[in-house]
């Protein structure tokens, strides 16, 4: 029996509507590092600002490289640790958060700069139990540049998983 070119296409074409078992993506391990452009020091993000030892206060001074980002991982299925600080939450949990580079970052101090923010949002609520665990956030992240009431935030990330982050 020969099968006719005809046949051959039907036969792909339903083959490529079958659900795909066990085909999951690798994530691309990233740092805090890896969100600055290639070639941009972390010296030059960030200033010293203005220091009042009296009041214990630091403004810092972020130039024209705070919002720079790194075009290569817009679109890239990431997998990175960092601080949640939360904006949605409910009972079961919080679904939106920015991701932060260290503890307390932009609650007592003045926020990092853009490009070393994230604004992850989850459709599977994080614990609200477990908000000063470090964590591991996987998904796919977007170059999303904006001004919120907290911080300038240059990056979002749709997340996939979210656990705990052990070293």
């Amino acid at each position: 029996m020969t099968l006719s070119r005809r046949h051959l296409i039907a036969a792909a074409a339903a083959c490529a509507a079958l659900p795909r078992a066990g085909v999951a993506a690798t994530p691309r391990v990233i740092g805090w590092d890896d969100l600055i452009p290639p070639g941009v020091p972390y010296a030059e993000i960030i200033g010293e600002g203005e220091i009042d030892a009296i009041n214990d206060t630091w403004l810092p001074e972020f130039d024209e490289n705070a919002t720079k980002l790194n075009k290569e991982l817009h679109g890239a299925y990431i997998k990175m640790p960092g601080y949640v600080l939360p904006i949605d939450m409910s009972t079961a949990g919080v679904t939106s958060f920015i991701m932060v580079p260290y503890v307390g970052a932009c609650i007592h101090t003045p926020p990092p700069p853009a490009n070393q923010l994230v604004f992850v949002d989850s459709k599977t609520p994080w614990p609200s139990d477990q908000l000063w665990d470090p964590v591991w956030v996987t998904g796919r992240m977007r170059h999303e540049l904006q001004s919120t009431t907290i911080a300038d935030i240059g990056y979002g990330l749709s997340a996939d998983l979210i656990e705990v982050y052990e070293w």
